[in-house]
């Protein structure tokens, strides 16, 4: 009687199991959209605007003069445009920019720093402004607060500070190998940030692995988790000729930042130093006004997407062939809706010939179509894909004859309680970055860079 009773407990037990296991399986989730609060059509619809916050000139270390370049921007369509010098805080485009010694250069080749005047700066603001002889007919709004922090940085860690007050982060030299310090001097600033072109930094277009090593992943995602005020980093960085494996890198650091609650935010942009750089990368907003506190709002919330004219391949992700069409005036690909219902996603995009859905770093669908102006939908059901309960996120990338565009991460929220994200203030890891200061020298950095680029 006692083995009967053993064999039905174990049974019973077993059931138990295989039960509380599907019940664990079946757990519902939603899918959490950054696009959710836009309204794509009808009355009061909202706007795609295009714009770009990383550019440069002659107050920096651009090569074109400060109104040309503005004007450029403007002659080209953009909507919105923020002027990021190394180390000076952008103004408002009718008052000369502040003067850093650091560029006195720029005057002694020849080159010069020109404000727009009051005509012309409210001309661009209202869109009143002739393009070829023409009015434009829209205004570009002027986004003021811009710096790319750490200005004469060997090592290229650079990070944009954006809505800085007046001056906050002017002649900011900073610190070889050190984006934190940047994104602290924004933060205390009750400015926003962003990771400007992580793998220049990593070299990663020499060595591709860099992107999925575990210290570089925890090194960025740690800054990140550690500063509500630094959204994210870039993903497209104008050519990506140094840069074309940072959209498996903004994988990587979603998986690492997610189970701690924080959606990493994607940017794309120009960083132009000269004409030719201007249409390469930029950021298509979805808005209800094209206005800087707008524009800041929907940096935060993610409501954008981020596009590249010119797309390098990538073995993991693809594409397969990479795709220039800078200043070719091709059309880009574009999103025209991305909407959620339960565990399915549809989105509407044009000008592309395939579209592919990515989850926790990997391709999960793909399909061609024929490229056309012609909106394509598609939807994916997660309830489809198998291994899809144990999503992070999922995003869709179109890619298309004129480039390439991608969402922002849609998060699977299950109702798991968030993972608190304590700094290391350990012994051991303080004696580490005390050796990484050491080695992140100047003098150290400069010989490391000489050495890089014989090889």
């Amino acid at each position: 009687m006692k083995k009967v009773l053993s064999v039905i407990f174990a049974i019973l037990l077993s059931v138990s199991m295989i039960a509380v296991s599907a019940a664990a399986e079946s757990e519902d989730y939603v899918i959490v959209s950054p696009y959710s609060d836009v309204v794509w059509s009808g009355d009061g619809a909202w706007k795609a605007y295009k714009g770009n916050l990383h550019t440069h000139s002659t107050v920096s270390d651009g090569r074109v003069d400060f109104r040309d370049m503005i004007m450029e921007y403007y002659r080209q369509g953009y909507d919105f445009l923020a002027m990021t010098e190394h180390g000076v805080t952008g103004r408002e485009w009718n008052d000369k920019p502040t003067f850093l010694p650091l560029y006195l250069y720029q005057y002694i080749i020849g080159n010069k720093v020109t404000p727009l005047t009051d005509e012309e700066y409210e001309g661009i603001k209202s869109g009143t402004y002739p393009v070829d002889g023409r009015a434009r007919g829209y205004g570009m709004t002027c986004v003021t607060g811009g710096n790319e922090l750490n200005a004469v940085t060997v090592t290229k860690c650079h990070v944009n500070g954006m809505f800085l007050p007046e001056h906050v982060g002017d002649n900011y030299w900073g610190f070889e190998n050190d984006h934190e310090g940047a994104v602290r001097l924004a933060d205390k600033a009750g400015g926003i940030s962003f990771i400007n072109h992580p793998g220049d930094w990593l070299w990663s277009n020499r060595d591709s692995s860099v992107v999925s090593d575990p210290k570089n992943i925890k090194y960025f995602g740690d800054i990140i988790l550690k500063y509500d005020s630094c959204l994210g980093m870039e993903v497209f960085n104008e050519h990506n000729s140094v840069t074309p494996h940072d959209r498996v890198l903004f994988d990587n650091i979603l998986m690492y930042c997610l189970p701690y609650g924080k959606r990493v935010i994607a940017f794309s942009n120009s960083d132009a130093h000269t004409l030719d750089r201007i249409d390469s990368s930029f950021s298509v907003f979805m808005m209800p006004r094209n206005d800087s506190e707008t524009i800041k709002a929907t940096m935060q919330s993610g409501a954008f997407f981020c596009v590249t004219r010119d797309i390098k391949a990538d073995e993991k992700i693809g594409p397969e062939k990479g795709v220039d069409a800078k200043n070719s005036g091709l059309p880009y690909p574009e999103f025209t809706m991305v909407t959620v219902d339960g565990h399915s996603v549809t989105v509407r995009g044009r000008n592309c010939n395939k579209m592919q859905w990515i989850a926790n770093g990997d391709v999960i669908a793909s399909k061609t179509v024929e490229q056309s102006s012609d909106e394509t939908e598609w939807t994916v059901d997660l309830d489809t894909i198998d291994g899809a309960k144990d999503f992070l996120y999922i995003r869709c990338e179109l890619f298309g004859d004129g480039g390439c565009a991608l969402t922002q991460a849609l998060v699977i929220d299950n109702g798991a309680q968030p993972l608190k994200f304590v700094p290391d203030t350990s012994i051991k890891a303080k004696l580490n970055n005390l050796w990484h200061r050491f080695c992140s020298l100047r003098i150290f950095a400069i010989i490391y860079a000489i050495v890089m680029r014989l090889k």
